[in-house]
């Protein structure tokens, strides 16, 4: 998923769990959201790792240091980005995450 399109918040909100769970398991749906984040958080870090990695230097030599502005930018770039959880919050609230319970399903049936 392209996250750097995404309409989440920069920063926090309070929001009305309630209302936003309706009548759903609250504690079910924090998890959802949480491990939502754990993917979003590794998808990001991963994408950046490899975009980095086109500037890594070749040299064992510490002490030459180097700063490459495109690099300092990437970075910028990836820290203006809106918090995982607040991603998958996000995405919870406009219906995108699917997810059930195998537990509920054998207790239908």
């Amino acid at each position: 998923m392209d996250y750097k399109k995404t309409v989440a918040p920069t920063n926090t909100q309070t929001r009305d769990i309630q209302s936003m769970v309706g009548d759903e398991n609250v504690y079910e749906v924090v998890s959802v959201i949480a491990k939502r984040a754990n993917q979003i958080s590794v998808d990001i870090k991963t994408e950046l790792e490899k975009k980095l990695q086109e500037f890594a230097p070749y040299t064992d030599n510490l002490e030459e240091v180097f700063e490459n502005r495109e690099q300092i930018e990437i970075s910028r770039y990836y820290e203006k980005l809106p918090k995982p959880t607040l991603i998958a919050t996000q995405e919870y609230i406009d219906g995108k995450i699917y997810y059930r319970n195998p537990l509920k399903d054998k207790a239908k049936k």
